[in-house]
């Protein structure tokens, strides 16, 4: 357990180093938010694509091969970016291919990770929602250092050397899972898998789609989270970076922003590790979306100064800390063993399919309506989207032990032709948040979670 949540906070140090270096790098070298969003674009569209077909291949590959061999790509792909640009080479086409392709093996790598938590908390002796909140809280504490990081050495050095920062971050979370997960079970290949055939593997994903399909919880949590979290990607590639850039004081006002923001959730998520289990789950889930959702939105659209938003964001971050752990463990509670990695891959392509649109659909609205009117229809939406669990009777569930509901569930799913595969839930039904990936929850951003 504890070579997983280091090799996860190095991760999402580095995460947060990208999510502050590249988008202030798009709106360095092009000056428009329209093609940074559209850079956010080309990062998020593939992670989508590799989540909706990946959930079959982590099982015969093996989740420690997925996240060393995920994490080796995607440095080397952030290290080219500055390196092509000193060398005068790096066209935008070049920087948005660079971007697809973390993307593209990003969620792979984490879900592989993320995976191996239920199986890591019980040889630990350690209860499912507090191992849930401690690796959402390890991430908190990890992206609220790594912003702060990030704001104070864009200013100093320049976002060409963070991304070479992330980079080495990247070979370090390898690293760390190549050698402290080596004779863990769980995360080698699966045994004596059945032969792959097109047929069988068409076969397990439409178990997970039909294992989601059948839990209106399931589902419920995945299309809001959908909406969410494409407004989150809005919001941490391009509204908030142009906002810091024109109102705010550049690169050092974001940075701390996107740290305060995760300081407050690192609280949250401990505050519930410790007494979550005695709360009404739909309740907390809903006063803390509505918490870390509209507000920043709105107090940005309607301030020019950084400490009206420096509160917002504390009080939206508290109310964040609170809804992955509550998301993990209904995740794990509900999905069967054999069925995670594919429920994972289906819930995982659900809540990032808005994604790629999030940052571009903002670049868009603010070079046509400005940077207010967009930062207030934009947290309409997501006001809107937060309503759901208060609404919809199907979120009632979430306050209900799932006993035998998931038996239930796998039998309408029908049976592989391949067989069950060997993996755990994944990180499908996070939400990332108004801060700082996702895989990841308030108007956050997602720049890809690893």
């Amino acid at each position: 357990m504890a070579t997983v949540l280091a090799a996860n906070a190095v991760s999402v140090t580095g995460n947060a180093l990208t999510l502050i270096g590249v988008p202030w790098f798009a709106l360095e070298t092009t000056g428009s938010p329209g093609k940074a969003g559209f850079v956010a674009f080309c990062a998020a569209l593939p992670v989508v694509v590799s989540a909706i077909v990946g959930g079959p291949v982590i099982d015969r590959i093996g989740r420690r091969r997925i996240s060393v061999t995920s994490d080796l790509v995607c440095g080397l792909a952030l290290a080219a970016i500055p390196l092509l640009h000193g060398a005068g080479l790096l066209r935008f086409w070049t920087l948005c291919a660079l971007m697809a392709v973390t993307g593209l093996f990003h969620a792979p790598g984490e879900t592989a990770r993320y995976v191996l938590v239920p199986d890591l908390a019980q040889r630990a002796g350690t209860p499912l929602a507090r191992a849930a909140s401690l690796y959402d809280a390890v991430s908190r504490g990890a992206r609220m250092t790594g912003a702060a990081l990030a704001g104070v050495l864009v200013a100093l050095i320049g976002a060409e050397t963070v991304l070479l920062l992330d980079a080495v971050s990247f070979g370090l979370s390898a690293l760390l899972v190549l050698a402290g997960l080596r004779g863990v079970p769980s995360a080698e290949p699966q045994r004596n898998p059945a032969p792959f055939s097109l047929a069988g593997y068409r076969a397990e994903l439409r178990e997970g789609y039909a294992f989601v399909l059948r839990s209106r919880l399931l589902l419920g949590v995945v299309l809001m989270v959908m909406v969410t979290n494409g407004l989150n990607q809005g919001w941490s590639s391009v509204l908030l970076p142009v906002h810091a850039r024109q109102n705010l004081e550049g690169s050092a006002a974001l940075g701390l922003l996107v740290a305060v923001f995760g300081g407050s959730a690192l609280l949250g998520a401990l505050l519930y590790g410790a007494v979550g289990h005695r709360l009404p789950r739909r309740a907390v889930f809903t006063v803390g979306f509505l918490l870390c959702g509209a507000p920043p939105y709105v107090v940005a659209a309607f301030t020019d100064t950084t400490a009206p938003l420096l509160a917002t964001m504390a009080a939206a971050g508290l109310g964040a800390g609170v809804l992955n752990p509550i998301l993990a463990t209904v995740a794990y509670e509900r999905v069967p063993d054999e069925l995670r990695s594919r429920v994972s891959g289906v819930t995982t392509a659900g809540v990032l399919l808005t994604t790629p649109l999030g940052g571009l659909a903002a670049g868009q609205l603010i070079e046509w309506a400005g940077l207010a009117t967009a930062l207030l229809a934009l947290g309409a939406v997501y006001l809107l989207a937060t309503l759901a669990p208060a609404v919809f009777p199907s979120w009632r569930e979430m306050d209900h032990p799932a006993d035998g509901l998931a038996d239930d569930l796998v039998a309408g799913a029908g049976a592989s032709e391949a067989g069950p595969g060997d993996a755990a839930a994944g990180a499908g039904l996070s939400s990332s948040g108004s801060a700082p990936p996702a895989p990841a929850p308030g108007p956050s951003g997602t720049t890809p979670r690893r």
